[in-house]
C-alpha cells in the first residue's frame, strides 16, 4: 500500500473518530491517491488536486467543487505529515449553492398529505396496513423533526409510550438520542401499534415499527415513491407548480422553523435555546441548525418585532 493511500485511511479513521461517516469521501480520496501515484508525484500540489477534481465531464457545476472540497480537507491533514503539501485554495472553482433553499410545509399542507396517505387505495389484503403505516410515518416526521432513516429504523422496543419517548439508536454519525413525544402523538402511535398487532397476528413479522407488506423494514425508495405520488395528488407537484418540488426531508426543516417561531411567540430566547434544538435534532454542530432556519420570512418578522421592542423608548 502506498504512503498516500495509507494516509487516506488514517485521515478517514481520524475523522470518523469525531463522528463523521464520510461514506462518499472514501472512494473519492482513494481515487485521488491512485491519481497522485499514477503521476509519480513526490507530494500533492494545488495543480494536481485541481486537475483531478475536473476529471469528470458532463457533470453538474457543484461536482468539481465537491471533489476539490474532499481533497482540501485531506490535504490539511496531509500537510502535517509532509510540509510540502499544497492545500487547494477555496477560490479555485466557481462558487455554487451547495444546498437548495428548504421548502417549508404549512400545517394545512401537512394535513392534506396525511389525509391522502390514510385514504390510499388498497388493492391487496397484505397491504391493508400500508395506509396507516405511511400516515403514521409521515405524521411522526412532521411532529418530531426526525430523519427519514431514523424513523425507518425504529423498532418496537424503541417506542416507550408510557414515558412518551422514542430512542433513536442509529442516528446520523451513529449518535444515540431520545425524542420526547406529545400525548397526542403517543395516542396515534398506540392506535397504530394495535392495528399492527391485529394485522400481523400469527404471521412472521420483523420488530421494526413500520413494516412493508412482507413484514420487513420499509424500503427508502418505496417511501419516497409514495410521497411523490401523494404530493402530485394534493397539488404539490405537477406542471402547474412553479416552485421546486418539496422533499420529504423538508418536513424536518419545517419542524425546526416552527419550534423557533414558537419560542419567539412565547418570548423565549432563541439564541440561548438554539443548542437545545440542535441536540434534539441530532446535529453535530449548531451551524447545521442555523442553515435549517434560513430564508424564513416569518422568523425574520419575529426577530424584527423583538428588535423593535428592545429599542422602544431609546430613540
Amino acid at each position: 500500500m502506498s504512503t498516500i493511500t495509507q494516509a487516506v485511511y488514517d485521515y478517514l479513521e481520524l475523522r470518523r473518530g469525531h463522528g463523521y461517516k464520510l461514506q462518499t469521501y472514501q472512494p473519492l480520496l482513494l481515487n485521488f491517491a491512485a491519481f497522485v501515484q499514477h503521476h509519480q508525484a513526490d507530494y500533492v500540489t494545488q495543480e494536481l488536486a485541481l486537475k483531478w477534481a475536473q476529471l469528470p465531464q458532463n457533470v453538474k457545476p457543484g461536482s468539481w467543487k465537491y471533489r476539490l472540497t474532499a481533497v482540501r480537507g485531506f490535504t490539511q491533514y496531509l500537510k502535517g505529515l509532509d510540509p510540502r503539501t499544497q492545500i487547494p485554495s477555496p477560490d479555485l472553482l466557481p462558487s455554487v449553492p451547495s444546498r437548495p433553499i428548504p421548502y417549508l410545509y404549512s400545517d394545512q399542507t401537512i394535513e392534506a398529505l396525511l389525509d391522502a396517505a390514510r385514504n390510499m387505495p388498497v388493492r391487496n389484503p397484505k397491504d391493508a396496513l400500508r395506509p396507516w403505516t405511511l400516515y403514521c410515518l409521515f405524521g411522526l416526521l412532521s411532529v418530531s423533526g426526525m430523519r427519514v432513516g431514523e424513523v425507518r429504523r425504529l423498532r418496537l422496543e424503541d417506542v416507550d409510550l408510557k414515558a412518551a419517548v422514542l430512542t433513536v439508536r442509529a442516528g446520523k454519525n451513529d449518535n444515540e438520542r431520545y425524542v420526547p413525544l406529545h400525548e397526542t402523538t403517543c395516542a396515534v402511535l398506540n392506535d397504530y401499534i394495535k392495528r399492527r398487532e391485529r394485522h400481523w397476528h400469527g404471521q412472521p413479522v420483523s420488530d421494526y415499527l413500520f413494516v412493508s407488506g412482507n413484514g420487513k423494514m420499509l424500503h427508502y425508495e418505496s417511501i419516497l415513491r409514495t410521497f411523490r405520488q401523494l404530493s402530485h395528488q394534493i397539488g404539490l407537484r405537477g406542471k402547474d407548480v412553479k416552485h421546486r418540488p418539496p422533499r420529504l426531508h423538508e418536513l424536518r426543516h419545517s419542524y425546526a422553523n416552527k419550534v423557533l417561531a414558537d419560542w419567539y411567540r412565547n418570548d423565549q430566547d432563541p439564541e440561548r435555546m438554539l443548542p437545545v434544538l440542535s441536540t434534539y435534532l441530532g446535529h453535530v454542530s449548531v451551524s447545521s441548525t442555523y442553515w435549517y432556519l434560513q430564508n424564513n420570512p416569518a422568523l425574520m418578522k419575529h426577530a424584527m418585532t423583538r428588535l423593535e421592542h428592545r429599542w422602544e423608548g431609546q430613540l
